[in-house]
């Protein structure tokens, strides 16, 4: 059904693009973190236009609990704005954004979680306004820019981000068995020898199985290893193709991932062996670590999210990480990540004054607030994050000395990051070579 939409007012766009810079300093207005309330202040929203039945379609990855938090961010400025935003949150949607352009039934907005998805439907988007690439400018860093832009065009604002390569543990655990927190790879693969050769519980328990996109933790194991091994150099020409994917330096950190994630002896605690990875949900892998049925378990900072409610996750609490440590040290504090990005299929005001409230220090202070979420956003104040490690995770991607690498599979083109990438993990945890896996990969890869 098509709706008639008729802008009431709007700023002129040389005075929006002023007024919005100007919201990068606010916190999070009239809300009370818990998403759009009665006395909002509406002031807060001025600079954004007002409108008269006007709706705004997104599309995203993101559902359940995390979707109803993102439809919190946005009550207040909606209510104030008038813009209704009509969300759909998808696990297919990595498959199905591309469907919808080339059908004709794409969104006003899509929330992009991988920049090489992004790239692939660039033909298709509409360039990001002035007033959307002056607050990327004023509050992310130039990398993250980068990865909106295609081809020299920005596209797309980065939203909320996530930290990768934390290694989930029981401190009392650690405590009791008298077990030291590594700070090398060395020290990490010590500690899991020490703790397959006790036999009380696994070292490692793990899960792949999301559904299409089946496969994706593995990639993150991968992504982390040769970060941590090669540097950011390496790991640039690797995700961009300056060096095949088989190169000799990736199949060297296959083989380390390898070491663990290929060994029965050191997974997958509470599961079953090697290959119960690929059915396990990545939601539920994280379970055996508080069941006693293993000892760490490697996810990202929303892992947080997928504990059962009640779990505390602090240094001295039910659960807690630690960052998967160097196997160079010299490559000093190197941590991948992920993190979304807003990409536009109409230009309509109301569509890109949704575009610009999404890329605002406003929202990101908002949606923090309320917890399970963290972003890059300069502008985002830590003391709103709602737990230890979301704050730890946010002064880890606003230190200047981080060096922070975007997903490598969510960097490649879909065809490889969101296809033979993961498909070629579940061959690999089936017990296809390193070599045979890479291969694949690197054939795949558009014009290969």
């Amino acid at each position: 059904m098509t709706r008639t939409r008729s802008r009431k007012f709007v700023l002129p766009t040389a005075a929006l693009g002023v007024s919005l810079l100007a919201l990068t300093g606010c916190g999070s207005g009239g809300s009370d973190g818990a998403g759009g309330s009665d006395d909002a202040d509406c002031s807060t929203y001025e600079t954004y236009g007002t409108f008269e039945d006007a709706e705004v379609s997104v599309y995203s990855t993101i559902v359940d609990l995390e979707a109803e938090l993102l439809e919190n961010s946005w009550e207040d400025f909606s209510s104030c704005t008038g813009i209704e935003v009509a969300y759909e949150g998808s696990k297919e949607f990595e498959t199905q954004i591309g469907v919808r352009a080339q059908g004709g039934t794409a969104p006003d907005l899509a929330i992009f979680p991988q920049p090489g998805l992004l790239a692939d439907q660039a033909p298709n988007l509409v360039p990001a306004p002035q007033t959307v690439s002056d607050l990327v400018d004023e509050n992310w860093s130039p990398d993250w820019k980068k990865y909106g832009t295609v081809d020299g065009t920005f596209y797309a604002a980065p939203m909320l981000a996530s930290v990768k390569g934390y290694v989930w543990y029981v401190p009392a655990t650690f405590e009791e068995k008298g077990w030291e927190v590594p700070t090398t790879w060395d020290e990490m693969m010590e500690l899991s020898e020490t703790i397959a050769s006790d036999g009380g519980m696994k070292p490692w328990c793990a899960g792949f199985e999301s559904g299409e996109a089946t496969g994706w933790p593995g990639t993150d194991w991968v992504e982390d290893a040769v970060l941590r091994e090669h540097g950011p150099e390496v790991y640039d020409q690797w995700v961009t193709h300056e060096i095949p994917f088989d190169d000799p330096m990736i199949v060297e950190s296959f083989d380390r991932v390898g070491e663990i994630l290929k060994d029965d002896a050191m997974v997958n605690g509470g599961f079953g062996d090697v290959r119960s990875i690929l059915s396990t949900p990545f939601s539920e892998a994280g379970q055996p670590v508080l069941d006693g049925d293993c000892a760490m378990h490697h996810q990202a900072s929303f892992q947080a999210a997928n504990w059962p409610e009640g779990t505390e996750v602090a240094e001295d609490g039910d659960v807690w990480a630690f960052m998967t440590p160097p196997i160079d040290e010299s490559q000093g504090t190197a941590i991948t990540g992920g993190g979304e990005l807003i990409g536009a299929y109409a230009d309509r005001p109301e569509v890109q004054a949704l575009q610009a409230y999404l890329a605002s220090a406003e929202f990101a202070n908002a949606r923090v607030s309320q917890g399970g979420a963290i972003s890059a956003n300069t502008g985002l104040d830590p003391a709103n994050a709602q737990s230890d490690l979301d704050r730890q995770s946010i002064e880890l991607l606003q230190d200047s000395e981080t060096v922070f690498r975007f997903d490598g599979s969510d960097l490649m083109p879909g065809a490889v990051g969101a296809n033979s990438f993961w498909s070629g993990i579940v061959n690999w945890i089936n017990g296809s070579s390193t070599e045979e896996v890479t291969k694949s990969v690197e054939d795949s890869w558009p014009g290969s």
